[in-house]
């Protein structure tokens, strides 16, 4: 019997052929341009509502403009939205039990900061309570609070998810489940007064420098009023094994035991007291978004979404003098943007446009939780149900030409018979995610697409080096990430080589054109996770009255 992606694999159309005209004209040198001014010092590290973040957007638009492309936000070439920064921390965490005590200090072994927008945030004595993973998934029969009141205590919480048992979850692949987010959102559902969750470089897939520089300054999130979180926060395992030290508690055992459906939450016996300010500021930044139309009357309503953000962290507030602080975010993901751009140079240099609309944005904020991409998937300029694709761009290959592609999320969709059709064409294989415990489909921009339900494509150049012995790709990736990855240290430099880069582009491009020009439009694999939000897209579009243009895409 036909597996459902078997029977999809056999039934597939052969991708459609684009013009070898417009895949010439993405190059090293124009990549390496668009690079060289988005990550460049007088953008200050483009952290959102700067004027680095503003002269982005403007470089962006200019550049789409350029290519005759038609501006798609509601002003202009810009969808602009308000977002909220919140500047404070804890300078000290207090631990009490009894007439012991443990202090932990910011940054060093705990970070914490305002999670609902407060002026003025604190705790006093209050409990802790370890509740594993923090998770609540019906669908995989697990629950961590076995219906326990947590509310108005504070919890701290694992890392990712369950990965040693192959039957829990996804074995060693990270779900949604897995990340911070998700646990953030959970502790504010059930009420907690504050989160603290446990950093490992294993669990995270980055050292603890990540945490330090993504969660130090301003946090920005969009204007709401759903619930959040009051204290939202990291801890290192060494701080956290002489906190579990003071609860007579072992961290070994802790984590045995959450390993199991049968776990519940721990209360420690344990007070958390801190106070702090913080500066609450409300400002905006846009996503930038430029279509070409297509050609087909009766398809040019659909559209094939490219997505890069723009953002990154700004400037490091407490650099020492002399100290470069500037977070330029040449990899992540002004070369992101630069590889769309170029994609877009491709599409504008075709003699006849594609039979779908293409859409490009360039999203903001993605660096503080996908701000732009969940706005833009909320206030979409075409309804949801008729964006066939969004292929999101994060990061380019700067190591050069690869005889592999990581396709983040293989096996998801019905795209990848056709991605590996394109890739052969280049000498080149799929692979899936081949660093699986890192959560990357949940951690980039697509995400807020799958979420709305549309089928999301995202990969990026893989590990299998030409020229190069095996293993040096990996080790590559692993001394970018420990040394680069979100530090001031992320610029351009003359050893990137982007041959690698330019083949990516041109599959990224293949493949929206060869989505564009299809009969039907792209689908979740039966059963996915996002397969029932795509359902409901595409019936709202059934159900909507002839001429309806509601201000939301969905």
């Amino acid at each position: 019997m036909l597996t459902a992606a078997l029977a999809l694999a056999l039934a597939a159309a052969p991708p459609a052929r684009t013009s070898p005209a417009a895949e010439r004209v993405i190059t090293t040198d124009s990549i390496r341009a668009h690079v060289r001014f988005l990550a460049s010092d007088l953008l200050e590290g483009r952290g959102p509502g700067t004027r680095g973040d503003a002269l982005a957007e403007a470089y962006i638009a200019t550049q789409l403009e350029s290519l005759g492309l038609h501006p798609a936000g509601s002003q202009g070439f810009f969808q602009p939205f308000d977002i909220v920064g919140v500047d404070g921390h804890a300078d000290v965490i207090q631990f009490t039990r009894g007439r012991e005590s443990l202090a932990l200090r910011h940054p060093d072994e705990v970070i914490a900061v305002a999670g609902d927008q407060a002026a003025h945030t604190a705790l006093n004595g209050t409990e802790l309570v370890f509740v594993g993973y923090g998770i609540r998934a019906p669908e995989y029969a697990w629950d961590d609070f076995k219906g326990q009141d947590v509310r108005g205590k504070v919890l701290l919480i694992l890392n990712s998810d369950p990965e040693d048992d192959p039957t829990l979850f996804a074995g060693r692949t990270r779900l949604w489940y897995g990340r911070w987010d998700y646990k953030f959102q959970m502790a504010a559902k059930v009420g907690a007064a504050g989160a603290l969750i446990l950093h490992t470089p294993h669990s995270a897939g980055y050292p603890w420098q990540v945490v330090r520089t993504s969660w130090t300054g301003p946090q920005f999130s969009v204007p709401t009023t759903d619930a959040r979180v009051p204290v939202r926060g990291w801890i290192t395992e060494e701080a956290c094994r002489k906190l579990l030290a003071l609860s007579g508690k072992n961290l070994d055992d802790l984590v045995r035991a959450a390993n199991r459906r049968d776990f519940h939450p721990v209360s420690l016996g344990i007070g958390v007291s801190t106070a702090f300010d913080s500066r609450i500021e409300r400002t905006h930044t846009a996503n930038v978004l430029a279509v070409l139309p297509g050609s087909d009357p009766r398809l040019a309503g659909e559209t094939v979404l490219y997505t890069a953000h723009h953002d990154h962290l700004g400037i490091r507030a407490d650099a020492a003098p002399g100290e470069d602080a500037i977070y330029n975010g040449a990899e992540d993901n002004a070369s992101g943007v630069a590889l769309m751009l170029a994609v877009a140079r491709a599409y504008a240099a075709l003699p006849t446009p594609p039979r779908r609309s293409i859409l490009f944005a360039a999203v903001a904020a993605e660096e503080q939780g996908l701000l732009g991409s969940e706005y833009l998937a909320s206030h979409a300029p075409v309804p949801l149900g008729r964006i066939a694709v969004d292929i999101n761009i994060d990061g380019a290959n700067v190591f050069g030409r690869t005889r592999d592609v990581t396709v983040i999320g293989l096996g998801k969709t019905d795209l990848d018979p056709t991605l590996r059709a394109l890739a052969r064409g280049q000498g080149r294989v799929l692979r899936g995610d081949q660093l699986p415990d890192r959560g990357y489909f949940y951690r980039s921009d697509q995400f807020s697409f799958a979420r709305a339900g549309v089928p999301a494509s995202y990969f990026e150049s893989g590990l299998d080096y030409r020229g190069r012995p095996a293993g040096w790709g990996r080790e590559r990736r692993e001394a970018w990430e420990e040394t680069r990855y979100h530090q001031p240290s992320d610029e351009l430099t003359p050893d990137w080589d982007l041959s690698g880069a330019v083949e990516d582009a041109r599959l990224q491009f293949a493949l929206g054109y060869s989505v564009a020009q299809a009969s039907t439009l792209p689908a979740w694999i039966p059963g996915d996770e996002f397969e029932a939000a795509r359902k409901r897209s595409l019936e709202a579009l059934r159900q909507r009255p002839p001429g309806a243009t509601p201000a939301s895409g969905r």
